[in-house]
């Protein structure tokens, strides 16, 4: 097991009240898996990440309970020095504005060459010289030229392709993409995600891919876990997902996206707005928005149920959190 996150809650105190932002939120990532994490904005995918990586703002954050075990090392017991030297060595992050996360007065290859100054004690030549070598990692053109340049110099695909190359410039055994396909188009989305699949499997990296887009995931991800307000309601392996959902939320999802077969028709929206996390509803979350609410839903807290159909001889590993889970999956 290389990430086992169990029962992590993240609070943020405002002037308003108490913002619940992560409520008890548990996954696990292996050496080479891929676990996607969907929902919408507001769901608390990023201060999960956060939190996982120690880069939370605390205060206002504050993480009230839970552990963040990297290969058996709960990394929330750590001392900062020590989690530093796990961050970039061992576990990166990715986020997913390039442009706001380089230093717009270095160049590239002086931000590149940080990482092993820094980490390794390598010498400014030498240190230069791998910055190149990344650079040509993930195929930016001219890289010996180009690593001279300034963030600004580069264009959006090629921005996010520098930050790749930071991710990966320590070999970590954990990588932490926060929606890093965000506000490019189409192509090189597909590039981006492309180059991230093929150095995943050189190097045989946990990956966590935060996202909102279910059609960016669907070739990438081994697992798909949903957020909603905090908290996990469905995980399962990605194409059981697509096959059946097993939550009326990620059936919102899926019908949300356009499909080429239903050209003339309207565009399928879950109806409301995500809770606010100072007020977030009783009983199940995502019942004020819900198709198949029922009376109990209003009341009380689904858990994690174990979903074992269609298949339960299968290795499924699935849940979800809703009472009706078996309609759904079957609706």
């Amino acid at each position: 097991m290389l990430l086992d996150v169990r029962d992590l809650h993240v609070e943020f105190h405002t002037r308003e009240g108490v913002a619940k932002a992560v409520n008890g939120v548990n996954y696990r990532v292996d050496a080479g898996e891929t676990l996607a994490v969907l929902g919408e904005s507001g769901s608390g995918k990023s201060v999960t990440a956060q939190a996982v990586m120690g880069i939370l703002d605390m205060p206002p954050g504050r993480i009230t309970r839970g552990q963040v075990l990297f290969e058996g090392r709960d990394l929330l017991t750590l001392k900062e020095d020590e989690r530093r030297r796990v961050r970039g060595a061992e576990m990166a992050m990715i986020f997913q504005d390039a442009l706001s996360s380089l230093n717009p007065v270095l160049t590239v290859g002086d931000q590149l060459a940080e990482m092993f100054t820094v980490h390794r004690g390598m010498s400014k030549k030498d240190a230069r010289a791998r910055a190149v070598e990344l650079m040509d990692r993930v195929r930016i053109p001219a890289a010996r030229e180009r690593v001279k340049q300034y963030p600004h110099q580069f264009s959006g695909g090629m921005r996010q392709r520098i930050m790749i190359a930071m991710a990966m410039a320590l070999e970590p055994k954990l990588i932490i993409a926060d929606e890093p396909t965000t506000a490019l188009d189409v192509t090189v989305q597909a590039q981006v995600m492309d180059l991230l699949a093929e150095l995943q499997r050189e190097y045989r990296m946990g990956l966590i891919l935060i996202t909102h887009d279910l059609g960016v995931v669907a070739d990438v991800a081994d697992r798909i876990a949903v957020m909603y307000a905090g908290r996990i309601v469905e995980t399962a392996p990605v194409h059981d997902i697509y096959k059946a959902p097993a939550h009326p939320y990620t059936r919102g999802l899926l019908d949300s996206i356009p499909r080429l077969d239903h050209k003339g028709r309207e565009l399928y929206a879950i109806k409301g707005l995500p809770p606010s996390l100072l007020r977030i509803p009783s009983g199940c979350p995502f019942h004020p928005r819900c198709p198949m609410v029922q009376d109990v839903c209003r009341t009380d807290v689904p858990p994690l149920y174990e979903v074992t159909e269609p298949e339960p001889q299968a290795r499924a590993e699935r849940g979800s959190a809703c009472h009706f889970w078996r309609e759904c999956l079957h609706g």
